[in-house]
């Protein structure tokens, strides 16, 4: 019975995996936190010393998000909406600081003839060919994406 239930909607991952590289003894003192109990594991311990310094600079943050009109959390960009967008005769410039995602369904033709920039600060989810129309170049996307990374290392240390 199982074997015949499909999924109608894929789940979307709700975090990204990165990878930190940290010094022995920067370690060693993450360790001692987590054996006194103060911490769950190292990524509690991570997650915490991230979102204390997010709050730290959250006012850096909110005016650079409201300069730069970067939509914030999660922003889907369906078939249905690239489609609008094109009858309307108008170009999207996706600005998002969190989760962009590009449906599945869009053909790369659509996404080329709707989608003008691509900046994401955070992830992006989308087919490899729309992806790499949508940004005019798979190499622009890697660069936003490191981008993105480097500027999360930058702000944690």
């Amino acid at each position: 019975m199982a074997s015949n239930v499909q999924e109608l909607r894929p789940k979307v991952a709700d975090t990204e995996k990165i990878t930190i590289n940290l010094g022995f003894v920067d370690l060693g003192h993450v360790d001692l936190m987590v054996q006194e109990g103060f911490y769950s594991n190292r990524t509690d311990f991570i997650r915490t010393a991230i979102r204390n310094q997010l709050e730290r600079h959250i006012d850096v943050v909110k005016q650079s998000t409201a300069r730069k009109s970067l939509d914030l959390g999660l922003r889907n960009y369906g078939r249905e909406d690239l489609e609008a967008a094109l009858r309307a005769g108008e170009m999207l410039h996706v600005n998002v600081l969190g989760l962009a995602t590009i449906a599945q369904d869009v053909p790369p033709e659509l996404a080329r003839a709707t989608i003008a920039s691509v900046s994401v600060l955070g992830a992006l989810h989308a087919s490899p060919a729309a992806a790499t129309t949508a940004s005019g170049g798979e190499a622009q996307i890697g660069l936003v994406a490191r981008a993105g990374s480097r500027l999360a290392e930058e702000n944690a240390s």
